[in-house]
């Protein structure tokens, strides 16, 4: 009797543990033949409103570093990882051909890009008599046992967690196999890992001040959680300390592995519970699995609306007008906007690729609110940007920022300077990030546009010199706060 034999197509899903188009695939057929395909859409591609590239350096370097991860893993189960570079819908029909497996096992994706090339895959396929078995494996509930519908998913968030936490079980992690079957094929070489320069992507920047030292891959996103929850015990104090933005411990970290499926929600929500059992529950242990839902409902919010969250209206379909201002836009990239604590998270987010999502929300929203800039701008700024890019949870929060997303407050806005001086209160971050600011005491580093000529030349810093003069000057904010006051 012939075996029954099967591609599995690895994406955003760079793990063995809690893996269902791995588990799937393992429980219908004999053998299996991972595959991880670098397509040059994604990595050589521009975006369409900046004409940026569609990944930077530092989300390609954790790209590559969680593949080779995941290779090193498959071959400890006895397996071992395919690679190739190339279109999915040209490489899975010549891989399946080469190996006579009948189907491509996979995680499905939910965006618009992502749809595209499944789509793709799925009509190459047909066309040699192959199919593609789709698995659900990104959320941290799983679909069929919500309380509604997709199309009925409330579009609050308040009200989604609140149905969501009466009625919904997180289901238990799958397990990681022991063993997993490889199609022995010595015709089909294995590949080699790319490097950045085969994309023409450069090194990224090191920089000692970076908040952590990421490490892409499954091995690093599991012992960061057994770190943060059981080693540090940082998650005691999480809801305290979420909004710090100097260091590793002030919030999880979580992130870029869960972006790139190097961890399950699911393992987090697991452990988050053993450290519970192990030390007691608190708002803070329930805060981090609180996130984790915000990150299903965005998702979630993308299912629902589709390429509406990428549109210029949002989920709204309606939009103020948006000011052109490239210089404007190229000031906030570079952290040269003469708002200090604006230009630290900017900088700080050009140098490691990652910002705390305190400086996210306040850079969204000057640039959007007080720039007057198209929000998607700055939505393809942070695409090519961040190291731990989501699709959904990154268009979405800017929906929510530009005020064109389903957010229950109306005209949202951030007072930069009062946020400044309430989670940066002697300045500590921004000096960190803006040495020419560090002879500034603590009280005057978040306006050194009210400084006079003396005092500036006092400090070492000379507006429109060595520090930019302010794209809007920092005594709005110092209005906005008086008028409150009254």
């Amino acid at each position: 009797m012939s075996k029954r034999l099967a591609i599995l197509w690895f994406r955003r899903d760079l793990r063995l543990h809690d893996n269902q188009a791995l588990t799937d695939a393992l429980h219908h057929v004999d053998e299996v033949m991972p595959v991880y395909i670098f397509d040059p859409r994604e990595w050589r591609g521009t975006l369409a409103n900046t004409g940026l590239p569609k990944i930077g350096s530092h989300r390609a370097k954790f790209i590559l570093e969680s593949v080779a991860d995941l290779r090193k893993s498959l071959r400890a189960k006895g397996s071992d990882l395919i690679i190739r570079t190339g279109l999915p819908e040209d490489v899975l029909v010549e891989l399946t051909t080469q190996s006579h497996a009948n189907w491509v096992f996979c995680n499905r994706e939910r965006t618009s890009e992502e749809l595209v090339v499944q789509n793709a895959v799925e009509a190459s396929l047909w066309t040699v008599g192959r199919e593609v078995h789709y698995s659900r494996g990104k959320l941290l509930y799983h679909t069929s046992d919500l309380p509604f519908p997709i199309t009925q998913v409330p579009d609050v968030f308040s009200q989604f967690r609140k149905e969501t936490e009466r009625f919904t079980i997180v289901r238990p992690p799958l397990p990681t196999p022991a063993k997993v079957p490889f199609i022995n094929d010595e015709e089909i070489a294995p590949g080699e890992l790319p490097e950045l320069s085969d994309f023409d992507i450069p090194e990224p920047p090191q920089d000692k001040r970076a908040a952590i030292t990421w490490k892409g891959g499954e091995t690093g996103g599991l012992d960061r959680l057994a770190y943060y929850l059981f080693d540090s015990q940082a998650i005691a104090t999480y809801k305290e300390t979420r909004n710090g933005l100097i260091g590793s411990d002030y919030s999880t970290k979580f992130s870029a592995w869960l972006a790139y499926g190097c961890l399950s929600p699911k393992q987090i929500y697991k452990e988050v519970k053993a450290f519970e059992d192990k030390n007691g529950a608190n708002e803070s242990t329930y805060w981090v699995i609180f996130e984790l839902l915000w990150r299903d409902f965005f998702r979630l919010m993308g299912k629902k609306h589709g390429n509406t969250i990428f549109h210029k209206g949002g989920t709204k379909g309606e939009a103020p007008r948006w000011a052109d201002k490239p210089a404007a836009f190229e000031r906030w990239t570079k952290g040269e906007t003469g708002t200090p604590f604006i230009d630290a998270n900017m900088r700080e987010l050009s140098e490691t690729g990652f910002m705390s999502n305190r400086g996210r929300q306040n850079v969204a929203s000057y640039l959007v609110k007080d720039l007057n800039v198209d929000w998607r701008m700055g939505a393809e700024y942070f695409e090519y940007q961040l190291i731990d890019y989501d699709v959904t949870s990154n268009w979405c929060n800017w929906n929510y920022v530009a005020g064109v997303g389903s957010d229950p407050r109306e005209d949202r806005y951030f007072n930069i300077l009062t946020q400044a001086k309430r989670y940066d209160e002697n300045g500590e971050y921004v000096k960190l990030w803006c040495p020419e600011l560090s002879k500034l005491p603590g009280e005057m580093v978040h306006q050194p546009d009210t400084l006079s000529d003396r005092e500036q030349s006092s400090y070492g810093l000379r507006l429109g010199a060595n520090y930019p003069m302010p794209l809007v000057p920092s005594r709005k904010w110092d209005k906005k706060q008086k008028k409150r006051r009254r």
